[in-house]
Order: C-alpha cells, then structure tokens, then sequence
C-alpha cells in the first residue's frame, strides 16, 4: 500500500493591507502609468472616454497618495 503525502496548498498567501508610510516612488508610477493609459484611451479613434476617466480617477488617487507620504515624510 503506499502512503499519501499531502502537499501545501498552491493558492496564493492573502495580501497583508499596507501600514506605515506608503513609498513615494510606487505612488508616482502609478499616477504616471494611470494618466498614460488615460491619454491612450483618448488617443484611440472611438475616443473611450469612460475609460480615460477612470484612469483618470485612479491618476489622482495615485497623487494623493504621494502627497501623503510627502507629509509623513516618506519623500526623500
């Protein structure tokens, strides 16, 4: 007879939420990758405007987030 060996679960660990002092460099490249995706959408023939909104949203969002960390003093 042979044995069975469990083996560890393959679904991803849970995500922690973030505490302490967001980083100022990931706030600015979301707000970058948020506003370029935001003037692609523009950019395209049919004009997604819902989509650049969206993106738009999201862009400042982003800033506010790097705003924040500016006054808790996560900027360098």
């Amino acid at each position: 007879m042979s044995t069975v060996i469990d083996l560890a679960s393959r679904s991803a660990a849970p995500i922690q939420p973030a505490t302490g002092i967001p980083d100022p460099i990931a706030a600015f490249t979301d707000a970058h990758n948020a506003l370029a995706m935001a003037l692609h959408y523009l950019r395209q023939p049919a004009g997604n405007v819902p989509g650049a909104m969206r993106k738009a949203v999201q862009a400042l969002a982003a800033l506010r987030a790097l705003e924040a960390a500016s006054r808790q003093g996560g900027a360098a």
